[in-house]
């Protein structure tokens, strides 16, 4: 059983079938649907650190359902149930460990693309725009520096991977892999919500650089399932310190992995332990994105 301020950095749910365990997140079956409990892991490089973050499932969790809500007119999600109140019996004796920690969603067959957008010039697509002037196949203009607003937003998807790197791919090779009609939802729906929610975080003093979203079928329809920009999931800036030319001051795992560049670790398990400096930033910059994106000054 969790006590207050106890990391988490994984959950047995004794009687309850685990469904799936994720970098991040543990899934268990309830049958008709799922449980979906953020852990305190940290994962950067594709890699789960030894040391959590605490209170980060927490944040990302309430995030996440934060931006359910916002975007829920734009499309429908797999949420059920947030409020561990709300839950099935069989799970009450698990409260105190689950609380504002985990949903219950639909199960849904998942699409197999990560639906990345980006707004800005940054990490692995500036990396790529260095050396091709494009990204996924997209054109962009000569001369644009690092993280610099792009014209408009893009569509740079991803391989969906069990284990290992996610690997960029084109629209075409998306359409071939799932069709032309459902690969137009899903690049249309992940436009749509950037947008909408990028121009919300501006007005609060943030700026979402890019995200990743998921996106499950469901009777025949396409929903949206996963999390929904997170830290974990986006580039999150200060409006008031932004300035193109180089990185920016951020409030998601950027810090993380700036570090992890700099002690030039490569990239492969085991990762290494993170100082305790880094894992108190960490939090901090979490718990500020979340309280002004949503308003609310506790959890």
């Amino acid at each position: 059983m969790a006590t207050k301020n106890q990391i988490i950095l994984d959950l047995d749910l004794p009687g309850i079938k685990l469904f799936k365990k994720g970098k991040v997140r543990n899934v268990f079956d309830l049958g008709g649907s799922l449980l979906i409990v953020a852990s305190d892991r940290l994962s950067a490089f594709d890699c789960v650190f030894p040391n959590g973050i605490p209170d980060k499932g927490k944040i990302l969790t309430q995030i996440s359902n934060f931006w359910f809500d916002f975007t829920k007119e734009v499309i429908t999600n797999h949420l059920i149930a947030t409020d561990t109140k709300d839950f099935p019996a069989l799970l009450q004796p698990f409260k105190d460990s689950l609380d504002k920690r985990s949903i219950i969603g639909k199960k849904a067959k998942l699409i197999p693309v990560e639906c990345v957008v980006r707004g800005y010039l940054s990490g692995s697509g500036w990396k790529e725009y260095l050396n091709s002037q494009s990204i996924c196949g997209i054109k962009l203009p000569a001369g644009l520096k690092e993280s610099d607003k792009l014209p408009e937003p893009i569509f740079t998807p991803t391989t969906k991977a069990d284990e290992g790197h996610d690997l960029p791919i084109t629209q075409k090779e998306v359409e071939e892999q799932i069709g032309k009609e459902l690969a137009d939802i899903i690049k249309n729906k992940t436009l749509e919500i950037y947008k909408k929610c990028s121009d919300f975080a501006r007005s609060k003093g943030i700026i979402i650089a890019d995200t990743k979203l998921e996106f499950g079928q469901l009777d025949g329809q396409v929903i949206l399932i996963d999390e929904i920009l997170t830290p974990d999931s986006s580039r999150f800036w200060p409006v008031d310190t932004y300035k193109p030319g180089g990185g920016q001051f951020s409030y998601d795992k950027q810090f993380v992995r700036d570090y992890l560049e700099g002690i030039n670790w490569d990239k492969n398990p085991p990762a290494p332990v993170l100082p305790d400096e880094i894992i108190t930033k960490t939090r901090d910059k979490y718990l500020e994105a979340y309280k002004k994106l949503t308003g609310k000054s506790t959890l």
